[in-house]
């Protein structure tokens, strides 16, 4: 289907940007990865250039050779930094997909569409919005190509928690925490309230197979999407799912207490945004516009179960 085409991916070294590179290999497309590690390819339509997603950096690459699609995994603390960045990769590129997050999602709409609320649409203390650097600048990037760059080749898309060998979540444990607490015997601390909420939850195989399918697609081109495959799962079921394949044992308790002990591992700024405007937030996301697009549905796509065994697999 991509037979042809050569996909840039800028800082996709990591979770996310391994699946993508995955389907699109799949899919017949030659993929370039830009990421910091130094790494090596034993397929012949991957390779990986060392370094950061610099302008200096990026001028090189774009010197030797123009690229069909450019998929940026960079997260921009400050939207000015993405700014002066855009302009080169939209010149070099016949499709940039922009990685917001599903985090920019306020609480006001259930199920959650693209057109629903954003945090930086419904809050105005000035506090949020200068110290908040997660969903802020990814709205104000949004904005930026919504308003400035409207009409050029780009889409928005705005994943969930997308989990790998790499990185097991639960709420807000992530990383190795959750396979270090079982190997431990260690119980962790969930918080009630939450147990029946809809998890922004997903395989990162899942995920990565949907930005993949967007690209060079005409109808995604000056569009949002949310990146979920529709396999949700609440939180006590994605607990229960941990019990079951890994022995991990966790406590539901009080909201005060689960704080009280995230307050002492965490900085506090980033637990306050983290928790209450996304982990205590019912994510019931609506699918339907990125399946429509892509034109997959829910049975291309792995259950959660599914991709955490095949990703604990990957850790034997």
């Amino acid at each position: 289907m991509y037979s042809g085409k050569t996909v840039l991916l800028i800082a996709g070294g990591g979770t996310l940007g391994t699946k993508v590179a995955e389907e699109l290999l799949r899919l017949g497309a030659s993929v370039e990865i830009l990421c910091p590690e130094e790494k090596t390819s034993d397929h012949e339509k991957l390779s990986f250039h060392q370094g950061m997603g610099t302008e200096e950096v990026l001028k090189e690459l774009f010197a030797k050779k123009r690229y069909d699609g450019i998929v940026n995994f960079i997260h921009y603390k400050e939207a000015e930094e993405y700014k002066q960045i855009h302009p080169l990769l939209m010149t070099n590129t016949d499709h940039l997909i922009f990685l917001s997050s599903y985090r920019v999602y306020a609480n006001e709409q259930h199920p959650i569409t693209e057109t629903a609320p954003r945090l930086s649409d419904v809050i105005t203390d000035p506090h949020f919005h200068e110290t908040e650097k997660y969903a802020v600048p990814k709205a104000l990037c949004e904005d930026y190509l919504r308003g400035e760059r409207a009409g050029e080749n780009w889409t928005i898309v705005r994943p969930v928690i997308s989990f790998s060998c790499r990185r097991f979540d639960l709420l807000m444990y992530s990383r190795d925490r959750v396979i270090q607490a079982a190997k431990d015997g260690e119980v962790l601390l969930l918080p009630e309230m939450v147990k029946d909420f809809t998890a922004g939850f997903d395989w990162s195989g899942n995920s990565g197979k949907l930005i993949a399918n967007l690209l060079f697609k005409k109808a995604a081109v000056g569009e949002c999407f949310s990146v979920y495959s529709g396999h949700g799962m609440t939180w006590g079921q994605v607990a229960e799912l941990y019990n079951k394949l890994i022995g991990l044992q966790v406590r539901w308790c009080s909201e005060e207490e689960y704080l009280d002990f995230h307050t002492a591992v965490k900085e506090k700024e980033i637990l306050t945004w983290a928790w209450y405007l996304d982990r205590r937030y019912n994510r019931d996301i609506d699918c339907s516009k990125i399946l429509g697009v892509t034109g997959l549905d829910k049975t291309d796509f792995a259950t959660i179960e599914e991709g955490l065994k095949a990703e604990l697999r990957r850790l034997q």
